[in-house]
């Protein structure tokens, strides 16, 4: 009899054993195919990667993209309008670009309602690059010098304004125009005084030709009064309608992103350089820490979070716009920026 009972115990924990088992194989299906398939996200930068690609490169170098559901397509545009042309026309979900750019996209007769969601350049990095040893130290020099403009330079549009701002004389300067191409180089060998351009390119690149750092002016125009903001993210409206939380998720990857770049930046340019063609690790690792000083952790970031934009701010740049640009309807910020995919302020605060 005890011999039966001990076969019929054994019997009982056999069958239990087999139905747990069962049962967990059943709920790792079961987790298995509730996993949703990563959202396929289409990304523009306006330009060739460099070290202000930087808080992008993490998130997808660490996987910050990934973990928010996410796999990210990074492509290139040609300038800031293409970038724009490319989300107004679906083929790329998200562009960075220069706001500015947008802003006077927008103000065209049936322009698709593109707005920005997130802005990673508090300031815009417009500057006056100049030869100390050209006769010129600060922007109160310029007048009766020849300054060096590029085909497509966006900083030109802004001058104006800054001008005016600072008592010169927009004709007392003479505009000469130039190719990209041979911005730094004309420079360099002292065929302009100036050039205009991004502080963190023209500059840095300057440097690397050989232009001793101390025979360089830069002038910053958020030095000077220019209120106009930067780099921000634009998202294509069907896709942010339709797939409102892979906006907030691709948000919380960027800033995460950033944060990682300003706390390792040495690492960061690593990352960075190993996807360009050519990049100087020390020339990257210059360009990232003058992008992060000047245009992301201002003042305003520290205080109110990144990837936020003020009213007030916002109008009065848009003033300064209009100095050089006629607006048909003058834009208010919600007509261009989109703040309801960020995380709260405790989740944008950064240092």
């Amino acid at each position: 009899m005890r011999a039966d009972q001990t076969i019929a115990v054994r019997c009982f924990l056999t069958s239990l054993i087999g139905l747990l088992g069962l049962g967990g194989f059943d709920a790792g299906a079961s987790r298995a195919a509730d996993e949703k398939p990563p959202v396929a996200v289409q990304f523009s930068l306006d330009r060739p990667i460099d070290a202000s690609a930087a808080p992008f490169v993490l998130a997808a170098a660490k996987g910050l993209f990934g973990s928010e559901g996410l796999s990210v397509n990074t492509n290139i545009a040609s300038g800031s309008a293409d970038g724009i042309a490319r989300v107004a026309a679906g083929t790329s979900d998200f562009a960075l670009v220069d706001i500015n750019e947008l802003i006077r996209f927008r103000d065209k007769p049936g322009a698709p309602p593109i707005k920005a969601v997130f802005v990673l350049f508090n300031k815009a990095p417009y500057a006056i690059i100049a030869r100390k040893s050209r006769g010129i130290h600060a922007l109160s020099d310029i007048e009766g010098k020849t300054l060096g403009v590029a085909q497509g330079d966006l900083s030109i549009r802004l001058w104006p304004a800054l001008a005016r701002q600072n008592g010169i004389k927009v004709a007392g300067v003479k505009q000469h125009k130039i190719s990209a191409a041979v911005r730094e180089p004309m420079l360099s060998a002292g065929q302009v005084d100036a050039v205009t351009g991004f502080s963190y390119l023209s500059a840095v690149n300057l440097r690397d030709r050989g232009v001793p750092a101390d025979d360089l002016a830069v002038l910053r125009f958020a030095d000077y009064g220019c209120e106009a903001y930067g780099f921000a993210l634009i998202v294509n409206p069907a896709f942010a309608a339709s797939k409102p939380e892979a906006v907030k998720g691709f948000l919380r990857a960027a800033i995460a992103g950033t944060h990682l770049a300003i706390k390792e930046p040495g690492h960061a340019v690593d990352e960075v350089v190993s996807r360009m063609d050519g990049g100087s690790h020390d020339l990257e690792l210059e360009r990232l820490r003058a992008v992060i000083r000047d245009n992301i952790l201002t003042g305003e970031v520290k205080r109110n979070g990144i990837g936020s934009i003020d009213p007030a701010r916002f109008d009065r740049s848009v003033g300064q716009i209009a100095e050089d640009f006629k607006f048909q309807k003058r834009s208010a910020v919600s007509d261009i920026f989109d703040d309801s995919f960020l995380p709260p302020i405790g989740g944008r605060l950064i240092n």
